[in-house]
């Protein structure tokens, strides 16, 4: 069997994000996917009850397909609420040592900052001891900040550039859009991001307007988030796979 892998695709990879605080819910997720064209899956294991946050849980859902697996451990999510960021990193390291492909590392880790990019060098230095941590236990790593809310297209960049200097494979930047000028914008940033980084990246953008999120894939975007349906868990800017797939595939 091939290495499951993020990294040089042919097209956008089609993620769907598999979130519930269960492991049965997962695997029904992951069932009813696949048919309608899943290519990897995006497991949030912050939203995972306490029970289930445990070695052999994420085993046995990473052996339960032989696509790729993207895995978070967001800081103040679900059961991480009262977690260190030094606990966190640790559960990272035990999802890639279970088998996860690619690790999403927050922009701020080790110093929570608003727009989630810390330049903090002590910080930056643990960040980056992170990241040879993961690649050393067999994993890809995304670099993520969430600064949710319209950000200029050079501040992008800088953050882009960051994510790589830092040793991510994948760069992640969530930023927003509120008004049509906005939206048209953050599709222009896209290209930037093609035009100047050298690793894959995923611009994704929230508020009222967020179309980069069905047409990003079509423009440079490594991959796109959506899912199978909008249950209580399931993030509701992320689109239906059924439609990105045919998005992607007739665009």
């Amino acid at each position: 069997m091939s290495k499951r892998t993020f990294l040089n695709c042919e097209k956008p990879l089609l993620v769907c994000m598999v979130q519930a605080d269960n492991p049965a819910r997962i695997k029904e997720l992951i069932d009813r996917s696949l048919p309608e064209g899943a290519e990897a899956f995006g497991m949030q294991f912050c939203k995972m009850k306490e029970e289930y946050r445990n070695e052999s849980t994420y085993r046995e859902l990473f052996a339960y397909t032989d696509k790729p697996i993207y895995v978070t451990n967001y800081r103040r999510h679900g059961e991480n609420a009262n977690r260190s960021d030094e606990e966190i990193a640790a559960g990272l390291l035990e999802l890639a040592a279970c088998g996860a492909t690619l690790c999403d590392v927050m922009g701020d880790f080790f110093d929570p900052c608003e727009g989630e990019l810390t330049m903090n060098e002590e910080a930056i230095q643990k960040q980056m001891a992170l990241i040879d941590a993961l690649h050393a236990r067999g994993v890809e790593v995304l670099m993520s900040s969430h600064v949710l809310k319209f950000t200029p297209a050079e501040r992008v960049l800088e953050i882009a550039l960051e994510h790589q200097k830092r040793g991510a494979d994948i760069c992640k930047i969530v930023t927003g859009a509120e008004n049509m000028a906005q939206q048209i914008e953050n599709l222009r940033i896209i290209t930037l991001l093609k035009e100047n980084l050298k690793i894959p990246f995923l611009f994704l953008t929230g508020g009222e307007c967020h179309i980069s999120r069905r047409l990003g894939g079509t423009l440079g975007n490594c991959m796109s988030l959506c899912v199978y349906e909008h249950d209580e868990l399931a993030t509701p800017s992320q689109p239906l796979l059924c439609d990105m797939k045919i998005i992607r595939d007739l665009i």
